[in-house]
């Protein structure tokens, strides 16, 4: 009940809860996975219709946020989309004088986000930046989200993201990592990737729906596994690192600087 009222507050603040129907009708030329102003109008419904446990995370990033944010410090919300992770955080900290980054490199989510942001006041600042994190600055962090994002960056630049914000984060800071896995057991992998389509098909999608959205995104989305994830982590110099939460293939793992 509680991870449903916030993660009605957090995405469906603006009323744009607007029905994904984006590929409900055959697409002649499918081309790659954008996150483009049609994709941004629909994103509320498509996320809890698409990613299983997704309000789970979004709740739960908030009650980590209350228990590692520290006041004088920076919170950076890396792949923000409409602003979900970063409404959760600023709802649940009450610490002075932080500031929350929300970065994404798609205009057509940060225009929502910072309506969203403008939507649901606080005392903890925001600023919506429009920009590619792998370019990104940070210091002074306490706590670092990359929630469904790392896997949409090409394979050669994850290890360097997570290097910068393990640098970027003060000591006890941390990292919330949520990812679609992969898993190097075929018949894991198997069921669980069925086990998702399931939950797509009980949400109302339909076989073309899911197809045509599955090959789109093909070449965009390169899931790795969690034992990948882990080893990238500790490359980085993180000490406590844990799956912390995990629906189907879809999950989430936090890894804390010591």
């Amino acid at each position: 009940m509680i991870a449903e009222i916030v993660l009605k507050i957090c995405i469906n603040v603006m009323m744009e809860d607007k029905k994904d129907a984006l590929f409900s009708a055959p697409i002649e030329r499918l081309g790659d996975w954008t996150f483009d102003d049609k994709v941004a109008e629909v994103f509320p419904d498509m996320i809890k219709r698409s990613v299983p446990g997704y309000s789970n995370i979004i709740s739960m990033i908030g009650m980590l946020a209350k228990r590692f944010v520290k006041a004088n410090s920076n919170i950076y919300d890396l792949g923000c989309s409409l602003g979900a992770a970063t409404l959760t955080i600023r709802r649940n900290i009450d610490q002075e004088n932080c500031r929350i980054y929300a970065i994404d490199n798609s205009s057509a989510m940060v225009e929502r986000c910072q309506k969203h942001i403008n939507a649901y006041k606080a005392s903890t600042p925001v600023d919506v930046i429009c920009a590619d994190i792998n370019d990104l600055t940070m210091q002074n962090a306490s706590m670092i989200v990359l929630n469904f994002t790392l896997q949409f960056l090409t394979p050669e630049n994850r290890q360097l993201i997570l290097n910068k914000i393990y640098q970027a984060l003060n000591p006890n800071g941390i990292l919330v990592l949520s990812e679609k896995f992969s898993f190097e057991d075929s018949t894991i992998n198997e069921l669980l990737f069925d086990m998702h389509y399931d939950f797509k098909r009980a949400n109302g999608y339909s076989e073309l729906e899911i197809s045509q959205k599955r090959s789109m995104l093909e070449n965009v989305m390169i899931t790795d596994s969690i034992d990948t994830h882990k080893l990238r982590l500790k490359h980085a110099g993180f000490e406590h690192i844990n799956t912390w939460f995990q629906c189907f293939n879809f999950g989430s793992i936090i890894a804390i600087k010591k």
